[in-house]
């Protein structure tokens, strides 16, 4: 995927530009604005994505789970206790064998 670029003019304070200097270099400065912008984004988009009052999963989204997502996890969970009953035994212990101290 080629990323399409718009240029943009902004101003920096100086102080500030001579941190981003200091760090990324002369040369680096718009990689480095790039990348703090992205993160920025990324944790507002998290921070907006956590206040919305919306379920983030809806049963109607997911016509390929043959029941719904409580069932279903209800069915895991107790799958998952029933295997761990079952394989309690310490790894290289065989069958039979006394447990080692």
């Amino acid at each position: 995927m080629t990323l399409r670029y718009k240029r943009a003019h902004i101003l920096l304070p100086e102080d500030l530009a001579r941190d981003i200097d200091a760090i990324a270099g002369r040369r680096g400065r718009s990689a480095f604005l790039v990348q703090t912008a992205r993160e920025a984004m990324r944790r507002r988009k998290l921070l907006n994505f956590l206040k919305n009052e919306e379920p983030a999963w809806k049963d109607s989204d997911h016509p390929d789970m043959p029941c719904d997502s409580a069932v279903w996890v209800r069915k895991l969970r107790k799958s998952s206790k029933s295997r761990g009953k079952r394989s309690r035994v310490r790894a290289g212990q065989r069958k039979g064998e006394p447990k080692q101290s």
